[in-house]
């Protein structure tokens, strides 16, 4: 945690600094018509682990595929040097990806082992992958020994060591005996974690001659054995009972290092005669249960996916009648890197800033080097753009053509991280992924999803409107996520509509409508009811439905949850359901479930089946009212009440509900009072001083209640001292000096007596004074007047009677009434961070100037005037930011630059606000104007117009001038070269000539000051168009040159004609036909591109396939074949969206291979998502 706020504390200061120009990562959507032409560095999506251990008897495959555009290619290092795979025949690249297979039958493998890297390369950049360390598995032979025979006294302890040939990786150990049956294991005899068998004390069963240690090697699935050892246990001369002792680990401590994130085994293993017990603890802190488990009869602790908090101290405790043995294990937790924060690929605009972060985490903490395109950072080509902190690269200002692929490596002593995250700089006008005009309906009352997928850079604002004319602000009832999906948190049938959004950045806008239909909720207005019927009757459940009358419903009735029987006795119609010639099968829960595409709803009732008798007919009714109510056992505050039964009417009784009446305070009014079950005629109430009670008595079947019985006789309790205080006790003070004690009375059937009163206690807290007290009555509240302003009272209030006091109240803090303040904040300073953004400082009053509970500053600032000394002065409106709470100091955002402000500050409490501060004055620095107010076209002619404009309404400075920037666009919308002037401040026209006639030209203008540009404003118009007529035409069929030039022709056309003729007859073939029967392939298709480019002035979306690379049918590179063949030119692909605009499927360039290959084929990898990609 300490390393962690280090690095914040450090790091706090460049993010600071880059906030307001830091751009957000730019999700670049797999869309084939956003990718078009997009490119895209090298990522690497697929790597072999970087340790792998293969087996000699299988071919060697190392991992490596990656995406990008254009596609990449691969090289390999091994152990640091370059590995040309076409110089050893034993090696293949797998088409289309960087897969190495290496056939290793009939050769050493050990000449390939070693550190393999695989390179990506593309114009834009290079990734790298792991380094990956390629090592042979091995089993190697036990070697030869000769076990000597033991011979030990029973009750002795005894280890037999295993010590198996180390293997890679190492091999799993069990004992056996020589029938290849398991060694039964217990908490005497047990296998320590290096393979050894520990006996706590030997028994004579342990005598045999069959002990066999077995290793097994898990790559090359092969077993191996040990001598067998021959144990013999002798009885004459036995050991006697001992106290506990450690056989492992030796010692009273030892210790045990750990990664973080790995397992942590820690064994303890003991002699002793009776054989211990073993318990762990941990000193200072619980064992993590959840983590926990216990192993080889609690003789091993293991503790999964350690973290820091599991280094410390564990005890291991062994226990046996004669005593106790301890042994402490300091566990150390080391860490290899993990990450914290990995880089992520960054999509930028020109002249954006981005930050590329390796956030790493680990002990000892992990050095982090940096890499571009492979390369260390301190040896790549100079980038004054690029600043490198520790672990943050800050790339300020991109251009075009500074696309790159950084690598961050992090390592100690336990390992390394190494990531790729590509910096791809792109200008894209804004694109709407979402399908123009779709249509969302919801169910009133539901929050509703509008979805306005869009891709661009910068990444484009999106901005809605209601009907294409309402601009929706966020804020109830909508919401405007990051992603542009507009939110209505309850839809109402006044949301439905259509809906515009508009995506924009500085290269343009694209808007789409989507469509909102709120619907009506479906509900039943008819549930089906209880039904009670006879074998062999009919039952009809009604289900009548409310719904939507543009939605089409869905009736479905289930039985117990499940679908009815298939039986035709139950027949379902619109808005019933009939169940005929009723069976006891039939009994259960039927629901009804009315469903359309956007809601349901749905009811239930029980259909319960009788006994059918011929008469009379069994009727359930609701049962009669008891009778003969008694009241016996009375006292103070109880009464047994007994009654008798009315008749069950064919239903038992459930329960009994008991009600009272209060004569006294509530005459009329019947109260619950206790239930009991239905199979009891006596119950003991409990009851309240000074009420004059009446009960009544009601019975509970399964079809309902019955009436009430008859009121018992009047049952009057004695009055009493209050059983409770008032509650609600608060002490608020309303006007200065004054203090309002209220709470909330008693009811009469709490008073418990007559002379109800209030003493009310008050007096100020923490100081040393008498309770002053006040008797009341019939009144909630008491006013304490006289007191100073705004100090804390303590208050009681307790309630009393005729028959003395109720408990001892409780004590609740309250305050008197609060003045305004009197102070105004001091020592006001104001620091402007730029020219919209200030900062105010100001020193906190004293409390008790404030005289109230605090609630914060106001600061009221006010822009004065322009700095520029030709702006009019206009009257500025003041503005007002609150601050909660007991704050010093405030940001004042949104000020207009280059102004002169004046502001003050009051403090605020409940009762208003203090005295302001002395007013003081700021003025901002200058900032980018504002457009051009206009930019219009006069005066076209032939090769010359005139441009006039007006500056900004909003100079935010001084202006230095203007940039014209302009260019031609062509008949197919291609835009021609800019050219750019620069113009003085005081000009507002241009006469532009030596144009072309009958030409449109685009006009881009931004006015600057020292800050820089600001937005621009622009204008397209023709020249006019060139109408002169040629004095004289000439016939030129009528030349001499023209004629001979045409037979010329002729006469060559003739020769070509004559020589193809020849050929054919000869049986000759041209190259073309030839490459194409070598091929052999009837699935190739010419290539069909379409006339879009990349960079038209053009608001189409037009979009060409994505190009193959060629691939070899054999599917191995081949180098000594011709490369061009329209084989290779073979393309296609499929794509989709989800509704959420995720992308799903990918480009694929697929070509067959030959017939007697099989049908297998090779796919180039999809383009990248630019924001998600990274490995």
């Amino acid at each position: 945690m300490d390393r962690s706020r280090k690095w914040l504390t450090g790091f706090g200061v460049v993010l600071l600094t880059l906030l307001s120009h830091m751009t957000s990562a730019l999700e670049v959507p797999l869309d084939p018509k956003v990718l078009e032409g997009l490119p895209q560095p090298p990522t690497i999506t697929l790597q072999s682990p970087k340790d792998y251990i293969f087996d000699p008897r299988e071919n060697i495959v190392i991992h490596c595929e990656a995406k990008g555009k254009p596609q990449p290619s691969f090289s390999w290092t091994r152990n640091g040097t370059h590995f040309d795979v076409e110089k050893d025949s034993k090696v293949l690249l797998k088409p289309g990806s960087g897969t190495l297979v290496i056939d290793i039958s009939g050769e050493k493998a050990e000449a390939y082992e070693g550190t393999y890297q695989c390179t990506a390369h593309n114009e834009h950049g290079t990734a790298v992958s792991n380094n990956i360390v390629i090592r042979q598995s091995r089993s190697p032979l036990w070697s030869k020994e000769r076990n000597e025979a033991i011979v030990v006294q029973i009750g002795v302890s005894l280890v037999l060591q295993c010590r198996p040939p180390a293997g890679l990786p190492p091999p799993v150990i069990f004992w056996m005996d020589n029938n290849f049956q398991k060694l039964p294991l217990d908490k005497r005899v047990s296998q320590a974690l290096n393979g050894d068998l520990y006996f706590s004390n030997v028994l004579p069963e342990d005598t045999r001659n069959d002990y066999i240690c077995y290793a097994r090697f898990p790559h090359t699935q092969t077993i191996q054995q040990k001598q067998p050892i021959s144990v013999t246990v002798l009885a004459n001369s036995p050991e006697g009972e001992r106290r506990p002792g450690f056989m492992m680990p030796l010692g009273p401590t030892s210790t045990k290092m750990v990664l973080r994130g790995e397992t942590l085994e820690l064994e303890c293993i003991a002699d002793g005669l009776p054989t211990p017990d073993i318990s762990w603890q941990k000193d200072g802190a619980e064992l993590p249960s959840s983590r926990m488990s216990f192993q080889n009869f609690k003789k091993t602790l293991k503790i999964s996916d350690v973290n820091e908090a599991d280094g410390g101290d564990y005890r291991c405790i062994a226990t046996n009648n004669l005593g106790t043995a301890y042994h402490m294990i300091k566990v150390t937790v080391k860490a290899a890197p993990f990450w914290v924060s990995a880089p992520r690929n960054l999509i930028l605009a020109p002249n954006e800033t981005g930050i590329l972060t390796c956030r790493v985490n680990g002990e000892p903490k992990p050095k982090i080097s940096w890499f571009v395109n492979g390369v260390p950072i301190e040896n790549a080509p100079e980038d004054h753009s690029r600043k490198v902190d520790d672990d943050t690269v800050i790339l300020s200002n991109v251009q075009s053509g500074s696309s790159a692929v950084y690598q961050c490596n992090a390592s100690n002593e336990f390992g390394y991280l190494m990531a790729n995250a590509f910096v791809s700089v792109l200008a894209e006008p804004p694109r709407v992924l979402t399908p123009p005009n779709r249509v969302y309906q919801v169910i009133t009352n539901n929050p509703a999803l509008l979805h306005c997928a869009s891709f661009g850079s910068p990444i484009p604002t999106i901005t809605w409107y209601k009907d294409s004319k309402i601009s929706i602000q966020n804020g109830d009832p909508y919401v405007i996520h990051e992603n542009g999906t507009l939110e209505i948190h309850v839809a109402q049938p006044l949301n439905s509509g259509k809906y515009t959004c508009i995506a924009t950045n500085n290269l343009g806008l694209r808007e789409n409508h989507v469509y909102l239909e709120v619907k009506e909720p479906t509900r039943i207005l008819k549930q089906p009811e209880y039904k009670v019927v006879q074998r062999g009757m009919s039952a009809v459940f009604e289900c009548k439905v409310k719904h939507d009358p543009s939605l089409i419903p869905t009736m479905t009735w289930l039985k117990d949850k499940g679908e009815l029987p298939d039986d035709e006795r139950f027949e379902v119609d619109m808005d019933s359901l009939t169940i005929k010639d009723v069976t006891d099968e039939d009994e259960g829960t039927y629901t009804c479930m009315m469903n359309t595409t956007l809601d349901q709803d749905s009811a239930s009732a029980m259909l319960t089946v009788v006994e059918a008798t011929p008469t009379p007919a069994i009727v359930y009714e609701k049962p009669d009212p008891p009778t003969d109510l008694e009241l016996t056992d009375q006292t103070e505050r109880s009464v047994q009440l007994t009654w008798i039964p009315g008749d069950e009417h064919n239903s038992h009784t459930q329960k009994f509900l008991i009600q009272y009446e209060d004569i006294l305070h509530q005459p009329g009014v019947w109260i619950n009072l206790t239930e009991v079950a239905g199979t009891s005629t006596t119950a003991q109430l409990h009851l309240s001083p000074y009420v004059y009670y009446s009960f009544r008595v009601l019975a509970l079947n399964r079809v309902g209640y019955s009436g009430p019985s008859h009121s018992s006789a009047q049952y009057r309790t004695n009055p009493a001292a209050p059983d409770e205080n008032p509650s609600g006790v608060q002490g608020v003070g309303v006007e200065p000096g004054s203090l309002v004690i209220s709470w909330t009375p008693l009811t009469g059937f709490q008073c418990n007596g007559p002379g109800l009163e209030y003493k009310v206690q008050w007096r100020q807290k923490d100081v040393e004074e008498e309770w002053s007290s006040k008797n009341v009555a019939n009144v909630s509240q008491f006013i304490v007047s006289a007191s100073p302003i705004y100090v804390p009272y303590e208050i009681k209030v307790q309630a009393l009677n005729d028959y003395g006091s109720g408990p001892v109240p409780e004590v609740v803090i309250g305050y008197s009434g609060e003045d305004l303040p009197l102070s105004a904040p001091d020592n006001v300073q104001v620091m402007v961070h730029n020219s919209t953004l200030a900062e105010v400082h100001w020193e906190p009053v004293s409390f008790p100037s404030v005289r109230g509970q605090l609630q914060g500053y106001k600061v009221l600032y006010r822009r004065e005037r322009g700095r520029h000394e030709t702006e009019e002065d206009t009257e500025q409106e003041e503005q007002v930011l609150t601050f909660s709470g007991n704050r010093s100091e405030g940001r004042l955002p949104g000020l207009q630059p280059y102004s002169v402000y004046s502001l003050f500050i009051k403090v605020l409490n409940n009762k208003g606000e203090g005295p302001p501060s002395p007013s003081k004055t700021f003025e901002t620095p200058e900032g980018v104007p504002g457009r051009p107010s206009f930019l219009n076209v006069i005066n076209p002619s032939l090769d010359s117009l005139t441009l006039e404009w007006g500056p900004p309404m909003k100079s935010n400075g001084r202006l230095t001038g203007y940039t014209l920037k302009y260019q031609p666009v062509n008949n197919t919308s291609e835009l021609g070269p800019v050219k750019v002037m620069t113009l003085q401040a005081n000009e507002t026209t241009i006469t532009l000539s030596n144009l072309n006639s009958s030409m449109l030209y685009k006009f881009y203008l931004s006015a600057r000051t020292i800050k820089g540009p600001g937005p621009i404003v622009t204008e397209e118009a023709f020249t006019v168009m060139d109408t002169t007529v040629p004095s004289r035409q000439v016939d030129i069929a009528t030349q001499g040159w023209f004629i001979g030039l045409m037979c010329a022709i002729a006469l060559l056309i003739l020769v070509l004609l004559i020589v193809c003729f020849i050929k054919r007859n000869k049986g000759g073939k041209y190259p073309v036909k030839e490459k194409e029967d070598a091929h052999q392939d009837p699935e190739i298709q010419p290539m069909k591109e379409d006339d879009g480019t990349f960079g038209e002035y053009s608001d189409t979306e037009d979009h060409k396939p994505l190009k193959g690379s060629r691939t070899p049918s054999n599917g191995t590179v081949r180098r000594d074949e011709s490369d061009d063949s329209l084989v290779d030119y073979g393309e296609g692909g499929d794509g989709q969206f989800n509704e959420d605009g995720s992308f799903i499927g990918q480009y694929s360039g697929k070509k067959e291979k030959d017939t007697h290959e099989g049908n297998e084929s090779s796919e180039a990898p999809s383009p990248v998502n630019a924001m998600n990609s990274f490995v």
